[in-house]
């Protein structure tokens, strides 16, 4: 029978025993001087989630068990002897699944006389009152078919009274619950409660990890003392956080029956203890712990980068960043870089052409190795001005890592200690470290020497420099640390700071979460949105006001900030109405409801209040809506009183299963255009002449890039520029990085391991024409995501793989036009997203004593592109520019 299909019969059974009335058994023991022979069997599978042609990876086997009692003690502990005789061993090629074929279509396979020698030997069990004490045997056994034989041993474990325990066996440490009947016992063991021995490695963002649904539940039918049968069914079902369709089904079912107990079996052993009777025994035996060690199978077929050197000269390597062939180029050099030694990585980056050099850096931070790491601390020298984007590509491949190392940190907090640095390198140096000791501490590592001394430094520069730029880049770092004991620190420089410093500190603020928006917080917010104690620059209070409104705000602050707008400039009230009506229409909102029962109030829902002439406007709504993942973005645009942009925020977030990433957000900001065009301002901000942008890619905030700064730059820049656009971020990300084992209650071990690159390219550009008055933004993304899903499961003569490769290509541009010599002021927002193609391949292996197969198969698609509709009245001067642009 099916595997699968049985597994559905049992669920059957196995509800309808818990749902007995509880009860409770005599204790469980076998009697001295009879041989008690079971049946036993176990079959495995390996299948996709999705539904594919590919059936998937199936086995079985089935053996004699002996079971002997060679010592009682008179408190109910026995020594038993566990024997397994007649192994046999199939399993179902896939190339055979298609074929319509009769009879079983199991393959029967040889196990080898050494593993039928190994599996023959027996395992003496510890058992008390069916609790397994402890396991002793040979030690030096393969460690699979240790694993086999802690299996079969996890299976007769179970206690007769009703209750919830923690048990230890194959699995781990886990929580179990017994429901007990007149002569049955339903065990359920919790496995994401276990715990085991420390192995594999995680994304610090969950939202780049997996889902894991394991379920595990035994039956045991007794009669008597004495066992009759018992039904194992575990299963896990691993998918991707993101994409749940994108997973791997992992299913083992064990079934023991007794088949015989009249045989005559061995002798009893006298003796007074456990050791005693140990002891008699003719071969010494030691102590096995009975739950799994895991390991990851070693790879004989991969590709080495010493082999990779003899031809690295001779490739042509095509760079294009944004297509997923380099992407996929990625995850092959990490697999490589993962078991190189150093030199050979030296060599790699020293013999590597001008245009591969990043490509190879990238890697080689990615693969964190502890020769990788060494290579790069050697090749770079921070110093060195001609290696300056060199350094700058290895900065930000730290910042981006998935799971970050001490060893990562500590290479960069040597590198940027007493160095005489470009200002910058320094700048950027310091946001990354921010950035690195936020992530090791998300992964419960901030007691490391390493990330004290990393946060020490940040801290210790900023409460002593005075240089306003300093104090910028210190908090920008803690805006990437995102540590909430240093919130009071932001609150301080937030509400003390000069202009600058002030909006740094508010922005960093902006990104914790609600349960860190404490009260305090709160109370600084309204007090620089309101100007109670000094004046703030218009941003910066709009930031304020944002923090109130999107942390479970109270009626009161958004009753004061709608009372507050009558005492803004039109641009700042009608950006915050907007605000606010943009909140009204997002569901997912946490102020919706609060603003919608306040709005009832006719004295606040009027006219008067709700309608302002600007053109400054905040709009959000859903890039991409699935089960699994809801892709918001939102655009603001906030303007002068003239009509001048003021700063501009694109912001793209990712929400997936309670976890949430930032994965973009470009900020446009200029300030003093104002005083360029004649017009009077009494801000004292303004009369600064600057244009620069700032940027945040998957949580990790970039160095602003200053366009201009100054008239006679501007003049060099603005109105005699090339056009060219300014790169954000170009390279390679390694975005999901995932390892872990799963030891089954069968003795079989499965191991997921999940890998996920992107190729990306983010260019962003303004051009502000004085004479022509006219302004536009644009920019634009790129990117080619591979993601690497395989699940390996091992045996001592059988090794099932089961792999999904999905890949995309991808293409987004955004662009604001505003021209502002007419009245009424044009402004037109555009947000694009091109065709999508997109490929998927599945593949199976399977390798056994007698032979090798591998099946893969694939699909591939177009999805087409898309204009994003913003709003009606955007849609209506869209049409006008555009029609005088062809025009002219």
């Amino acid at each position: 029978m099916n595997p699968l299909a049985a597994a559905e019969k049992s669920w059957l059974i196995f509800s309808l025993f818990a749902c007995t009335a509880e009860g409770s058994l005599q204790m469980p023991s076998f009697q001295p001087g009879i041989l008690y022979q079971y049946h036993y069997s176990l079959d495995a599978q390996l299948g996709y989630v999705p539904k594919v042609s590919l059936q998937g990876s199936w086995m079985r086997t089935e053996a004699l068990v002996h079971v002997q009692l060679l010592w009682k003690s008179q408190a109910g502990e026995q020594l038993l002897q566990v024997q397994i005789q007649n192994l046999k061993f199939s399993h179902e090629p896939e190339r055979e699944k298609n074929q319509n074929a009769t009879g079983d279509p199991f393959t029967e396979t040889t196990l080898g006389k050494e593993n039928t020698a190994e599996l023959q030997l027996p395992v003496f069990l510890h058992w008390n009152n069916g609790k397994v004490e402890g396991i002793y045997g040979d030690r030096e056994e393969k460690p699979l078919i240790l694993d086999l034989k802690r299996g079969l041993i996890s299976l007769l474990q179970f206690q007769p009274h009703a209750g919830r325990i923690t048990e230890e066996d194959i699995s781990g440490s886990c929580k179990v619950t017994y429901t007990v009947s007149k002569d049955s016992v339903v065990k359920t063991k919790d496995l994401q409660e276990c715990t085991r021995p420390r192995f594999g490695f995680t994304s610090v963002n969950k939202i780049f990890g997996v889902q894991l649904q394991p379920i595990s539940r035994s039956l045991y039918l007794m009669k008597g003392s004495v066992i009759q049968s018992v039904l194992s069914e575990e299963s896990h079902v691993v998918s991707l956080t993101l994409r749940s369709s994108t997973g791997i089904v992992i299913t083992s079912r064990q079934q023991l029956e007794l088949m015989s107990s009249s045989m005559p079996g061995l002798a009893e052993i006298s003796g007074q203890s456990l050791q005693e009777a140990l002891d008699s025994l003719l071969e010494k035996h030691q102590p096995i712990s009975l739950v799994s060690q895991p390991f990851k199978r070693i790879c004989t077929q991969c590709s080495s980068l010493k082999d990779y050197l003899k031809t690295v000269g001779n490739r042509r390597v095509k760079m294009d960043i944004s297509k997923v062939s380099t992407t996929w180029q990625f995850h092959r050099l990490i697999q490589m870089l993962h078991s190189a030694k150093k030199r050979d990585v030296l060599q790699l980056l020293r013999k590597a052409s001008e245009k591969t050099v990043p490509f190879f850096i990238d890697a080689a931070v990615a693969a964190q190795s502890t020769a990788s790491l060494a290579a790069l601390s050697e090749f770079l020298d921070f110093s060195n001005k001609k290696q300056e984007p060199l350094v700058e590509k290895f900065l930000y491949a730290a910042a981006f890592s998935p799971r970050p190392s001490k060893e990562l940190l500590r290479l960069l907090l040597d590198k940027l200690n007493g160095k005489q640095l470009t200002p910058a390198i320094w700048e950027t140096g310091i946001i990354v470290t921010g950035s690195l000791v936020g992530k090791l501490c998300r992964m419960k590592l901030c007691g490391l020497q390493e990330v004290e001394l990393g946060m020490e430094t940040v801290l210790r520069r900023l409460s002593e420099t005075e240089e306003e730029s300093e104090m910028v880049t210190y908090l920008l770092s803690l805006k990437n640390a995102l540590l909430p004991e240093t919130i009071p620190i932001l609150l301080n420089y937030a509400e003390e700071g000069s202009a600058a410093v002030s909006g740094t500190a508010v922005s960093a603020l902006q990104r914790f979460s609600t349960q860190h928006i404490t009260g305090e917080v709160k109370k600084a917010m309204r007090r620089i949105f309101h100007e109670k104690m000094r004046k703030y620059e218009k941003t910066c209070r709009l930031t304020a006001a944002e923090i109130l409104l999107d942390n479970e705000p109270l009626p009161m602050d958004i009753t004061n900030i709608l009372l507050g707008t009558r005492e803004l400039e039109t641009e700042m009230a009608t950006f915050l109405l907007s605000k606010i009506q943009s909140s009204l229409h997002s569901p997912h909102h946490p102020a919706r409801k609060a603003m919608e029962e306040l709005l009832k109030d006719p004295w606040i829902n009027n006219y008067s209040y709700l309608s302002k002439a600007g053109i400054s406007s905040s709009f959000s709504g859903p890039l991409t809506v699935t089960k699994d993942v809801l892709f918001p973005f939102t655009l603001d645009l906030l303007f002068t009183e003239v009509g001048l942009l003021r700063k501009s925020v694109s912001d793209f977030l990712l929400l997936s299963h309670g976890h949430q990433l930032q994965a973009a957000q470009v900020t446009f900001e200029a300030k003093g255009l104002d005083s360029v065009m004649g017009e009077n301002t009494n801000e004292e901000e303004e009369q600064q002449l600057m244009a620069g942008m700032s940027a945040i890619v998957f949580d990790v905030q970039l160095r602003p890039v200053v366009f201009f700064q100054g008239y006679t730059d501007l003049m060099a820049k603005v109105l005699l520029s090339s056009e060219e656009p300014t790169n954000v971020i170009k390279g390679n990300v390694l975005l999901m990085d995932h390892q872990q084992a799963i030891p089954l209650q069968s003795g079989l071990q499965a191991v997921v391991e999940l890998q996920g690159g992107l190729g990306i390219d983010i260019s962003a550009n303004i051009d502000v024409n004085i004479w022509e008055q006219e302004s536009k933004t644009e920019i634009r993304t790129r990117g080619g995501l591979a993601i690497d899903f395989q699940a390996e499961l091992d045996a001592p003569f059988f090794q099932a793989s089961l792999r999904s490769q999905t890949e995309v290509e991808t293409a987004l541009n955004f662009a604001t036009a505003l021209r502002f010599s007419g009245s009424p002021m044009l402004m037109c927002l555009q947000l694009n997203e091109e065709q999508l193609p997109y490929r998927e391949i599945f593949t199976i292996s399977e390798t056994s004593v007698n032979q090798s197969i591998t099946v893969r198969k694939g699909r591939r698609g177009m999805l087409a592109g898309r204009d994003f509709a913003l709003h009606t009245a955007n849609s209506e001067m869209c049409k006008i520019l555009l029609a005088e642009e062809k025009d002219e």
